[in-house]
C-alpha cells in the first residue's frame, strides 16, 4: 500500500524538536509516525515507530529520555494519517522492517506493507 509521508516546509524533513505541534494540522490527527536520525547520507537509523494521536505521541517523545538520548544526532519525524483498522498492521510492518532502536513488541497483527518515507 502506498501512503503519503508528511514533510515540512520546503519539502524538508521535520525536526522533532522544532515541529509546531500546536498547529491545527495535528487536531484529531491519528496515524503512524517514524522518528529517526541520519546515520550518514541516505542511511536513516530509526529510533521509534509508533501509532496513535500524533500530537500527543510526539509531545510525549520530546520528554522521553530514551528518545532524547539520540537528540544530539538530530532527530527527524514523519507521519501518515491512516484509518484505525490499518494502524496495527502498518505499525507491525514498519517495526519489523526498520528495527527501531527504541521499540517494543509490535502488535500481534499480520503486517501490512507500506512504502518507506525515504
Amino acid at each position: 500500500m502506498n501512503v503519503y509521508w508528511i514533510r515540512c516546509q520546503n519539502n524538508a524533513w521535520c525536526s522533532l524538536s522544532t515541529l509546531n505541534l500546536s498547529h491545527e494540522h495535528f487536531d484529531n490527527l491519528r496515524g503512524i509516525y517514524i522518528i529517526w536520525y541520519w546515520q550518514n547520507k541516505d542511511n536513516p537509523r530509526t529510533v521509534k515507530v509508533g501509532q496513535g494521536m500524533i500530537r500527543e505521541r510526539l509531545t510525549a517523545h520530546r520528554a522521553d529520555n530514551r528518545i532524547q538520548s539520540y537528540a544530539d544526532r538530530g532527530l527527524y519525524v514523519t507521519w501518515t494519517n491512516l484509518p484505525p483498522h490499518l494502524l496495527a498492521g502498518v505499525e507491525r510492518y514498519l517495526g519489523d522492517a526498520l528495527q527501531p532502536l527504541e521499540g517494543y513488541l509490535f502488535p500481534d497483527e499480520p503486517p501490512i506493507p507500506v512504502n518507506l518515507p525515504w
